[in-house]
């Protein structure tokens, strides 16, 4: 009788190699999630807004969005103009629906006296219809 070792038949050896693919199959969809959102960050401008209890979503059909920051730079539709494209781009609305709302969104610390400027572009471009934009009370 003999007490020796039995041969045995090698089992399956462990995996020496890291497989990439679901690595890779994952870096791409967080790039393609990366390039969908990335526009849809940087389009939008940064603003202060004032907040009020008083604050409700507006339900304008026809409306233009005026963005002034907090140097002053005037935006429409979150894309920056002067006063003159400004007073250009209210006449083109006023043109098409007299009846076009100016949705008005000024950072905290835009003077006063600017904000009054674009109301009066509104206005000569003949829009009476003015919203302020703030954010809801806290």
């Amino acid at each position: 009788m003999s007490f020796g070792r039995m041969s045995r038949t090698p089992g399956a050896q462990p995996m020496s190699e890291i497989n990439v693919t679901p690595l890779v199959d994952v870096m791409l969809v967080l790039v393609v999630i990366f390039i969908v959102t990335a526009p849809l960050l940087a389009s939008s401008v940064r603003l202060d807004l004032p907040s009020t209890e008083a604050a409700q979503p507006g339900d304008a059909s026809a409306s233009i969005s005026v963005a002034i920051d907090a140097r002053g730079q005037l935006f429409v539709q979150d894309k920056p103009v002067t006063a003159p494209q400004l007073a250009q781009q209210l006449a083109e609305a006023a043109r098409r629906n007299p009846d076009t709302e100016v949705q008005l969104r000024a950072d905290q610390a835009v003077p006063y006296g600017r904000v009054v400027e674009v109301m009066g572009a509104a206005q000569q471009a003949g829009l009476n219809r003015i919203g302020f934009v703030a954010e809801p009370g806290k």
